[in-house]
């Protein structure tokens, strides 16, 4: 081997010991970890992240590729995805537990049993299964099975927030010494009766994704059939498309106008979810910082996963 090939070959491994240098346009300023300096690079494909690593020797650079994750819009998305599937698995548990209370008091049959016979009728604009009514009716008969009965419990979040936790429960004293551990280890503060309830407002609610239906058309429908309001779902500067599949607009409504909405979007052929009674709506909404929006979340979170508790409502923005 030639003295030129030889330098060629020293000069092509001190280049790979030492890394690779790419170039990455439109790189964010590195940030210090340690001894670690992290650049990242947006190209057309992907993200792509450096990690430059500091020492006596030339700087050397170690490229990798990061997973398909947008931070925290992608936690935005997931939470909304998991939200919109806790909200479900909750309206049908307070369903059973409405059909397992009525049977209590007037029995098994809908037409001498006129509760039963509502709650019936709203299971099937929830589109509850057959299954799920037929095994709490039969649940309603067995021994020891007492009936439910609703309970509120107020609470004081985070940045001035107050929220109220919709119970419905078989044991008192079981749900409110599970909703006062969950506050305590969040950091929250129970709320004295009529502390927090005032702020809100009963109300029925028809819930529209926004995608699947156009904002013009849903005032159409409200105006022609006697809707109190349409609620639009909070606009965040961190939104993205994928966001929105997980919105919702609220047609505020009376009972009395109930029905004629819901039979309205069937005409127009507008995919909605009924609310499970009643929604409590706040007068006013709050608006808080990322730590206080964080810390209420979770407290939320914590109280949606109790058996007992079927909503928690807040006024926070």
């Amino acid at each position: 081997m030639g003295s030129s090939s030889i330098r060629v070959f020293g000069a092509f491994l001190f280049r790979f010991s030492n890394g690779v240098s790419l170039k990455c346009s439109n790189s964010i300023a590195p940030q210090r970890i340690g001894l670690l300096y992290r650049e990242i690079c947006y190209s057309s494909s992907s993200w792509v992240s450096t990690s430059v690593v500091k020492s006596s020797n030339p700087v050397r650079k170690i490229w990798t590729f990061s997973p398909v994750c947008m931070g925290r819009r992608s936690s935005k998305i997931a939470t909304r995805k998991g939200a919109q599937d806790a909200k479900k698995a909750k309206r049908y548990g307070k369903i059973g537990k409405e059909i397992v209370s009525a049977v209590k008091k007037g029995g098994p049959n809908p037409i001498s049993n006129t509760v039963l016979a509502t709650v019936l009728e709203k299971a099937k604009e929830l589109d509850v299964s057959k299954e799920i009514l037929e095994r709490n009716i039969k649940r309603a008969s067995e021994k020891g099975q007492e009936a439910y009965i609703e309970k509120f419990y107020e609470v004081y979040g985070f940045g001035g927030v107050g929220m109220v936790v919709e119970v419905l429960t078989d044991k008192i004293n079981r749900s409110v010494a599970a909703v006062r551990e969950v506050v305590k280890d969040c950091s929250g503060k129970m709320a004295d009766p009529g502390s927090i309830m005032f702020k809100f407002r009963r109300a029925r609610v028809v819930n529209i994704k926004v995608t699947d239906a156009d904002k013009d058309q849903l005032l159409a429908i409200a105006l022609d059939v006697g809707a109190e309001d349409i609620i639009e779902p909070p606009i965040c500067e961190e939104d993205i498309e994928e966001d929105s599949s997980e919105s919702y607009y609220k047609i505020v409504s009376s009972a009395e106008n109930y029905s004629s909405i819901l039979s309205k979007l069937r005409e127009e052929g507008i995919n909605f979810e009924p609310d499970n009674g009643f929604e409590l709506l706040p007068m006013a909404t709050i608006e808080v910082d990322d730590e206080a929006m964080d810390l209420n979340k979770e407290l939320m979170s914590k109280l949606l996963e109790l058996d007992d508790v079927d909503a928690v409502y807040t006024d926070q923005k």
